[in-house]
């Protein structure tokens, strides 16, 4: 064989044992990307985070996640649910729970919903930040005299007035 003509049929042969999709809880993440890259696209799950739990389920974080091994894919499972238990409260996107006062780390659409029960329980004992989550206001300090207006237009519509000014020429 020639150097212009590589061997293709490996390649096609380890492109065939990747597995394009790997569901971890209830997300299915991209299996070309490396592990850590791949466990960030979980809500709840950042760039650290992805670090640590491949740090902890002894799995190379540069690793295509596709070629993993079926129990290799377990224990990375098993992190991800465990993370809470596994790492200081501070780490944890829960440090201190309203309801029981544990620190937990919320992943994929128990983040939202955990999220939205906040919001909601902040809305209806009419706390400061539930009264501007209700009025869709900001709602932790940001500016708001130049900023998230949510009418239409700001200032004054140059382009319109010159258009009257020309009709009224017009109409003289």
């Amino acid at each position: 064989m020639s150097a212009e003509d590589p061997d293709t049929p490996a390649e096609d042969e380890e492109e065939e044992d990747i597995r394009y999709f790997v569901r971890i809880g209830q997300t299915d993440l991209d299996g070309t990307k490396s592990v850590e890259r791949a466990l960030t696209g979980m809500n709840g799950v950042g760039r650290r985070t992805a670090r640590i739990i491949a740090e902890q389920a002894n799995i190379d974080r540069t690793a295509t996640l596709g070629r993993l091994d079926d129990d290799d894919v377990e224990s990375i499972v098993e992190h991800v649910e465990e993370f809470a238990s596994d790492v200081p409260a501070w780490l944890t996107n829960r440090p201190k729970d309203y309801f029981t006062g544990e620190a937990t780390h919320e992943v994929g659409n128990d983040l939202s919903l955990t999220r939205q029960q906040d919001i909601n329980r902040m809305q209806m004992i009419s706390s400061y930040k539930g009264v501007r989550h209700e009025r869709g206001q900001k709602v932790r300090g940001q500016r708001t005299k130049s900023t998230g207006r949510s009418e239409g237009t700001i200032g004054v519509n140059v382009e319109a007035l010159q258009e009257e000014m020309e009709e009224e020429a017009e109409g003289e």
